[in-house]
């Protein structure tokens, strides 16, 4: 594909330019205010028809050294493997982003995204033909709930967690397709996690999914002091699927799979009973058992479709998502052997909060691959990187991990307090973004630092970042 790309810009290349000396020898017949004996003329026409037989001889000659030198330079791999690892990642992340440009321009609805509209001043029929235009498998119902929804999440507060979705949202979808769901289901993160796959709710679910520990287990995801499944992206959302896939094949109907997802089956079930429905052959909706369901989840749905709207119809209320503050190309490689995550951001190019943030699931940073292989999730241009380097990374073992390899030091790193750490606030940071930077949630910043506005942090402001 290479080769014959380089044939057609070389091609290309001697064409434009015989052809355009081609035309100055012509053109020069035609300029005004000149003389030329007819001779001149003759000699003009002559060496335009000479270049214009030239071009296709030379271009031809040009592709057969062009092919010449492509298949020198493959030879010698002059490209290394962490330039084509880049050039990869380059068109992937391009790729990627077009694609959801091209998603969100078939919604902007003629809006060029220079001012914000805001969504309380949009017309309710105007709110119907839009959700209607979204033809979604799950259907999407419009009433005072659900504009509500709507109203919370088409706002520029939620701009910075919108931007993750660059990141997730095409691995979820790549889920969610291999398990034959529709892809409207990723909106459910938003709602559970503000897709934060470090989230974790007062009752104790985590993850970008929000699974009890109970429920973690028994869709087979690894919960233990040094490993949290829930907290892997991937493998959530595997779960998430095979639970969704198991409720609508219960139900037959997309809104209780999805109310079941907040509120558990046993609370459907028993909403479809005190509606006066038989469970074996009901064939109503979310909207039908609203009013029997737990107050929570009667919320939950409505928040659900408000989600899905505000992704596809950002751009009509003005709103622009900033630049994902995570590499969307991502792949992994399984790790055989302890590691810890610093002897890998000590010796590539990777920040360590980033790679603990592509690597959730490992909650002291340690991978502890002693009797089975884990998986490290990398930026792809740092794949190469990690596997010239792999000698040098696994050389730091008795630096980084000799304080974890007796249980007590272990027992006493997840007991222990860390010590408090800080940020300052820099120009164009909010305090969503900050919060999941670290790992945290704007409420619990909020209280750490007395802080009752979350809008109004300051340049130059220092946050408490953890509760020690």
């Amino acid at each position: 594909m290479k080769i014959n790309a380089l044939k057609s810009l070389a091609i290309l290349f001697v064409a434009i330019t015989m052809l355009a000396t081609e035309a100055s020898a012509v053109e020069s017949l035609r300029r005004p205010n000149r003389r030329r004996t007819k001779t001149q003329e003759s000699n003009v026409v002559t060496t335009a028809d000479t270049l214009h037989t030239a071009t296709i001889e030379e271009a031809t000659q040009f592709e057969a050294t062009v092919e010449e030198c492509y298949t020198e330079a493959a030879t010698r791999r002059e490209n290394t493997p962490q330039q084509l690892d880049s050039i990869l990642a380059i068109w992937r992340h391009t790729s990627t982003v077009e694609y959801y440009e091209r998603y969100f321009n078939d919604f902007c609805c003629g809006n060029d995204g220079s001012k914000e509209v805001l969504a309380t001043s949009i017309s309710d029929s105007v709110y119907i033909s839009r959700l209607q235009a979204l033809m979604s498998p799950v259907p999407l119902k419009y009433n005072h709930e659900v504009r509500r929804a709507i109203e919370r999440f088409s706002s520029k507060s939620y701009a910075s967690i919108m931007s993750y979705a660059y990141h997730y949202f095409p691995m979820i979808e790549e889920e969610l397709d291999r398990a034959g769901l529709p892809h409207e289901l990723r909106a459910l993160v938003v709602v559970e996690s503000g897709l934060n796959p470090l989230a974790t709710s007062r009752a104790g679910a985590k993850g970008l999914w929000q699974f009890m520990l109970t429920t973690g287990k028994e869709y087979g995801l690894e919960i233990n002091s040094l490993v949290d499944e829930r907290c892997n992206p991937r493998l959530a959302t595997r779960a998430a699927c095979r639970y969704l896939k198991t409720m609508y094949d219960i139900y037959g109907d997309w809104t209780l799979a999805i109310a079941s997802y907040n509120c558990g089956p046993g609370n459907v079930n028993k909403a479809i009973t005190r509606s006066g429905g038989n469970r074996e052959n009901f064939t109503g909706d979310f909207w039908d058992v609203y009013y029997h369901l737990p107050s929570e989840t009667r919320g939950y749905v409505p928040l659900f479709m408000g989600a899905t709207y505000a992704f596809a119809y950002h751009k009509a209320h003005g709103i622009e998502f900033d630049p994902a503050p995570l590499p969307l190309i991502v792949d992994t490689i399984m790790i055989n052997r302890p590691m810890h995550l610093e002897q890998v951001s000590s010796t590539i190019d990777i920040d360590i909060e980033t790679l603990k943030m592509l690597n959730p699931q490992y909650t002291l940073s340690i991978i502890p691959a002693t009797t089975k292989s884990y998986p490290l999730t990398l930026p792809v241009e740092r794949i190469s990187d990690y596997i010239e380097n792999e000698k040098a990374i696994h050389a730091k073992d008795s630096t980084f991990l000799k304080e974890y390899v007796i249980h007590a030091n272990i027992e006493k790193k997840r007991t222990e307090a860390p010590p408090a750490k800080y940020h300052t606030v820099k120009k164009g940071e909010t305090l969503g973004a900050i919060a999941r930077k670290y790992g945290r949630t704007v409420k619990q910043l909020m209280t750490w630092n007395g802080i009752k506005n979350a809008n109004s942090l300051r340049i130059g402001q220092r946050l408490r970042v953890s509760a020690n």
